[in-house]
Formats: structure tokens, C-alpha cells, sequence
């Protein structure tokens, strides 16, 4: 007799304004094919275009509301909720986003579970796990989306047009952060004409910079390279020195775009409001970091404000803006994930967790009832504080 088939659920996401979804259909046709069972709540899909009927076809069992109780694994995007996990069963694994800083409730919930709760934010920057970077995906879709937000709210056209009235000068953009998200704004802005000057605390950043296209804003400051290929966190005097320098650039711009992020740590402030004050009228911001503290003073999430003339754009949930395309891409890399784990025996399939593996050593936030990863621990526990 056949042993039960390893039970993946795919939630609902309940956060307000999500609008993607864990696992898209064709990702579910992957998992059956391994082996294993999908059960995925009803509407989890409809607002990133996979419809219940897709789920089904593609093998998933689709039900009103979800057996949580049997699920040997929950794939999701935001967070699970306290609750849902105090339902999972012990031993049960997750896959989700899960903050070390700002998920401490869920956290502690998916400890006192016995819950083997992985963190995406936590995939290791190795080549080995690039396929399971969601973090690099979903800022993929909000550089992209940063340059279209831009776009629309400038007066301005972007492109040189010649035309018989006359010549329409391009649009001065200003990038600052060229990460993932970052480049992929500079591309976007570029394809519709823009001079783009970009600049980034790395200078290894500057040829990637150039290779779009873009001019690189080099400030003859510290290099501020971290691990991971992120930046690393800079001090007062060096940030204030750098917002000295960045003034006569971010006051030129006719749209400045801001993608800045430290891991674990609110974002960098990059741009004060006396800066932007020197910008013109009609000029635009987009802030990619305001949900974490804002690259730019006055940046609200979800708003637009308006200072002197100038509108600032604050992002929030911004992959989600792009439902299809970012569900796709998280899917995948969940996916990947997973199946690192998923093991196949005499056409059983079950999990198996190997912690000598760094990307499941690395991305691991709780297991048998611990919290394995180090500063989330200490901020639910009080230790490491003077």
C-alpha cells in the first residue's frame, strides 16, 4: 500500500491590496508531476489572472476553504497569520516571506507549532540559489513598474522628439540605487528615451549602470560594498556628505527614482526635504522604499504627496501592481525552493531536510520548535540588548 502523497496548500492571501498569488497553475502542474497533491483555496488566483478552472487543470483539488490540519506544506506570499499557523500540523513546512524583523509574531506562532517556517528574504545570494531568489524577482517587477509610475505622473514627455513646432528635449531621470529594481528602472526609463544618471554607494555597480545606457554618478566617496551584494549601512557623516554632493543632480532631475534598501534595516534617507524643495515644479519622485522608512523624506506609502510643485510617489505592495508577471515569478521560485527538499523513494515523495545545505540552512527561520535564525531570535527573546 502506497504511502499518502506529500499535501502542498496554496492559500488565499488575506493581506489587503495582494494581488498575487504563490503558485500559478502552470507551477502546479510541475508539483503533481513530481508526485505530490495541490489543494488551493478558491479566488486565490483571480486577481493575478490563474482562475480556479486553470487550477483545476492543471491538477489542483479547489475548495472553498482549505484543510490547513493536513498540509505537509503552505506556499504563500505575504507572511501566514498567527492563527493559520497555530492550525498546521507539527512538522509541517512553510514557504512564504517572512521578515526576521518585522514577522516576530508569526514567528514565534510558527515555533510554538513545531513549524519549519522558511524565509524568501533569507535565500543566500550564491549562484546555486538564484532560481529561489524571490526578492531579486519581485524587485524585477517593481523597478519596471517604478519607471511606468514615473511616466505617467511627469508633465513631461520622455523621449527627443523632432517635430515640426519644434524639438522636444528628453527627460532628465535620476536613479538612485542600482540594484536589481534600480537597473531595472534605468532599462524601462531608457526604452522610452530618457537621459538617465544613476548612482549607487557600490562602484561595481557602475558598469552595469553604463551598460544601460545610463550615466554613472560617481561621488569619490567610501565604498560601501556589504555582504550578498547588498549595500551595507553607512554613517550620519557619510550620509550627510553624500546628500551634499547628490543635490545639484537630484535638483536637475525632472524625475528622480529611488530604490535604496539594507536588508533587515529601514532604508537609507536619502533625499531630505530642504532637496526636495530645490526641485522644480511638474518634477516627480518615486520612492520604491517607502513601506521601510523611505529613501525620501515626506514619502508615504500608497500616496502621492505634494511638495512645491512636485509630486512624490510613495510604493506600496508595488510588485503586486504587476499581479501576473510578479505571480509567475514568485511561483518559480518557490518552486525551486521546494523542490530541493522534496525527495522521491519508490514513487513516495516526502521532505527531507538536509542543514548542511547552506540555502536551507541560511533560509530556515524556525524548525522543531526553535528559532534558528539569530537576530529574530534575539528580538523576540530581549537578548542582545544593553
Amino acid at each position: 500500500m502506497s504511502s499518502p502523497k506529500l499535501k502542498v496548500v496554496i492559500p488565499a492571501e488575506k493581506r489587503a491590496g495582494e494581488a498575487r498569488v504563490a503558485t500559478v497553475p502552470d507551477v502546479v502542474g510541475k508539483l503533481i508531476r513530481a508526485g505530490v497533491s495541490v489543494e488551493v483555496e478558491s479566488g486565490a488566483g483571480d486577481r493575478s489572472q490563474a482562475t480556479d478552472e486553470d487550477f483545476r487543470k492543471a491538477g489542483a483539488t479547489v475548495s472553498a476553504s482549505v484543510d490547513l490540519a493536513t498540509a505537509d506544506v503552505v506556499l504563500s506570499v505575504n507572511a501566514l497569520e498567527p492563527a493559520v499557523l497555530a492550525k498546521l500540523k507539527k512538522g509541517a513546512l512553510t514557504i512564504s516571506f517572512l521578515s526576521p524583523t518585522a514577522s516576530l509574531d508569526s514567528i514565534t506562532a510558527a515555533k510554538s507549532a513545531g513549524v519549519t517556517a522558511f524565509s524568501l528574504e533569507l535565500v543566500p545570494r550564491i549562484s546555486r540559489a538564484q532560481s529561489m531568489d524571490a526578492l531579486t524577482s519581485q524587485a524585477l517587477c517593481a523597478g519596471y513598474r517604478a519607471a511606468l509610475v514615473a511616466a505617467e505622473l511627469s508633465p513631461r514627455f520622455f523621449p527627443l522628439l523632432m517635430t515640426a513646432a519644434g524639438t522636444v528635449t528628453p527627460a532628465n531621470v535620476v536613479v538612485l540605487g542600482a540594484g536589481v529594481a534600480g537597473l531595472q528602472a534605468i532599462a524601462t526609463v531608457r526604452r522610452l528615451g530618457a537621459v538617465v544618471s544613476a548612482y549607487d554607494v557600490r562602484p561595481s555597480s557602475a558598469d552595469e549602470v553604463r551598460s544601460m545606457g545610463a550615466t554613472f554618478i560617481d561621488l569619490q566617496l567610501e565604498v560601501l560594498e556589504g555582504a550578498g551584494g547588498y549595500a551595507r549601512e553607512m554613517t550620519e557623516d557619510r550620509a550627510a556628505k553624500q546628500r551634499e554632493l547628490l543635490t545639484p543632480f537630484i535638483a536637475a532631475a525632472d524625475v528622480l527614482i529611488t530604490t535604496a534598501a539594507v536588508p533587515g534595516r529601514p532604508a537609507p534617507r536619502l533625499v531630505t526635504a530642504e532637496m526636495v524643495k530645490a526641485m522644480k515644479a511638474g518634477s516627480v519622485i518615486v520612492d520604491l522604499a517607502a513601506e521601510t522608512g523611505g529613501n525620501v523624506e515626506g514619502a508615504k506609502p500608497g500616496e502621492i504627496v505634494e511638495v512645491n510643485g512636485v509630486r512624490l510617489w510613495g510604493g506600496k505592495d508595488v510588485p503586486s501592481q504587476l499581479p501576473f508577471h510578479a505571480s509567475q515569478l514568485f511561483s518559480r521560485n518557490c518552486l525551486n525552493l521546494l523542490m530541493l527538499m522534496i525527495k522521491t523513494e519508490e514513487g513516495n515523495t516526502s521532505i527531507a531536510l538536509d542543514f548542511e545545505d547552506e540555502i536551507i540552512a541560511g533560509s530556515a527561520i524556525t524548525h522543531a520548535g526553535e528559532i534558528r535564525h539569530e537576530g529574530a531570535r534575539n528580538a523576540i527573546t530581549g537578548e542582545g540588548k544593553n
